[in-house]
């Protein structure tokens, strides 16, 4: 099963997992990443690195995130590949334990 950048990650955009990931399978919308499932290996290399543990494995999304499924497959085929660490948006920090972050996705 592939893995899936959630909520926490909207308004943080933290890159650390693209550093890891051996596959280049996340993409950068402007204020959030995506995984894109069909690239990805499931080899959990990122799910560790995330600073808001915005990613998850597809089986272990809760239900509140099932839509984030279909987002990431969405998003990942219009967003450009991310595979070199960038800094964190700029107010990343004040964002970063907010919860219902998804009205504020830039698509």
């Amino acid at each position: 099963m592939p893995f899936i950048v959630t909520e926490a990650c909207i308004k943080c955009k933290y890159t650390d997992c693209v550093e890891v990931c051996p596959v280049d399978c996340f993409h950068e919308g402007p204020n959030m990443l995506v995984i894109d499932p069909d690239e990805c290996i499931d080899c959990t290399l990122c799910e560790p690195e995330c600073p808001v543990e915005a990613i998850m494995s597809e089986d272990d999304v809760p239900d509140n995130f099932k839509d984030f499924i279909k987002l990431n497959a969405e998003l990942s085929k219009k967003w450009p590949i991310i595979n070199e660490m960038k800094d964190a948006m700029a107010d990343a920090e004040q964002w970063k334990a907010v919860k219902g972050k998804i009205q504020h996705l830039e698509r």
